[in-house]
């Protein structure tokens, strides 16, 4: 049993290279046509949020058409900021909130609202606390052109600040690239390898309504991903890409907002309850069993090289990912946390305890297998 998992965890450390060494960024240059995208952001009481958010928005130049700002029901001074700011720059407008429709989430809702508003070609979806590197819009928009693609996400570089986010945080990106195979993205456009970051969506407006765009997703709380599958489900061109240096998001900034934020979405994102489980077992098999193991049988060296393996998988992804390698030592706390998490998520979803998010409570679609 041990070499299994000696064998499981190797395995799982050769997706993790293949995806360090062979996911592209963007290009490096770009020159998007003037007016050609309309900046989106969904905002609900994003008031500290939203100034550097859209700050980074206006100085991208020329390309970027109109920024539209849904007030999502706030209750700060999110309305405020957006006005104020216009008085600088008249591309960016506040669109007033209508009341939330029964069956929608209230993220999806905002950006279907925003996206009918909208008048530029290309499309943009931020999220508030997204803050685009200089250049960031040529570089999505060349990319687009270069590929070919109607669907484009980057996944963002994390701001880490406090203890917990770099303790926990990491796991974000463990959770996608020590299993999802990146660079076969690239090259095969099948629905199971679709993934996108909804921080940032830049999406072909032709496209986006012929598919149905949020509305086709509208009850879904891990909106992001279910869009990508929709438009390879649907035969359109459709990439998620290293956003590192695109863009780069301070996604909590607490144990606590950690916890509800990925609550939220950990059930949720799987498709059916057999992946959910089949996925926690992975984790509790292969990336804690090694640690567990050891305390059993400190000497058997199987256990010992599984367990280095996944120390090896934290590493490199450390590395990738510019975080700091001191969190790769509490790996067996985080992935304890992260199993804990994902339970709670499937009790509240199961229970019809359902989970919160900015005040608004969502319940998971019966029906799952």
């Amino acid at each position: 049993m041990t070499l299994l998992l000696l064998g499981g965890c190797l395995f799982l450390l050769g997706i993790t290279f293949a995806n360090v060494v062979g996911w592209p960024a963007p290009v490096r240059r770009g020159g998007a046509p003037s007016g050609s995208v309309g900046v989106l952001i969904p905002a609900r009481n994003e008031a500290s949020q939203l100034p550097a958010c859209l700050e980074s928005i206006l100085g991208q130049g020329s390309c970027v058409a109109e920024i539209l700002v849904y007030d999502d029901h706030s209750t700060d001074a999110t309305p405020r900021i957006v006005l104020e700011t216009a008085k600088r720059d008249p591309r960016l407008r506040l669109l007033a909130p209508v009341p939330l429709p029964e069956g929608w989430t209230g993220k999806n809702f905002a950006c279907a609202q925003l996206a009918a508003a909208a008048t530029a070609p290309t499309l943009l979806f931020l999220d508030a606390d997204a803050r685009l590197l200089p250049g960031a819009i040529d570089r999505l928009q060349a990319e687009m052109v270069r590929r070919r693609l109607q669907f484009l996400s980057c996944w963002p570089g994390l701001v880490l600040d406090s203890f917990w986010e770099r303790t926990l945080m990491p796991m974000l990106n463990l959770v996608v690239f020590s299993i999802y195979p990146a660079p076969l993205s690239l090259i095969f456009g099948y629905v199971s390898l679709a993934l996108a970051h909804g921080a940032c969506l830049m999406i072909d407006r032709e496209s986006y309504f012929a598919l149905g765009g949020h509305t086709a997703v509208r009850d879904q709380i891990f909106e992001d991903t279910r869009l990508a599958q929709l438009w390879r489900r649907r035969g359109r061109r459709g990439l998620c890409l290293d956003g590192q240096s695109i863009v780069r998001v301070r996604m909590y900034d607490s144990l606590a907002g950690i916890w509800s934020g990925f609550q939220k979405n950990f059930y949720p994102a799987f498709e059916s309850s057999v992946s959910f489980w089949v996925f926690l077992a992975v984790h509790a098999v292969f990336f804690l069993g090694p640690f567990v193991g050891l305390l059993f049988l400190p000497t058997e060296s199987a256990l010992l090289g599984a367990a280095m393996a996944v120390l090896g998988i934290r590493g490199l992804l450390a590395l990738r990912f510019r975080q700091p390698l001191w969190s790769v030592l509490l790996h067996p706390v985080a992935e304890g946390m992260l199993l804990a998490l994902g339970l709670q998520s499937w009790w509240r979803c199961r229970t019809g305890r359902g989970v919160e998010w900015k005040g608004r409570r969502y319940w998971q679609r019966e029906g799952r297998s």
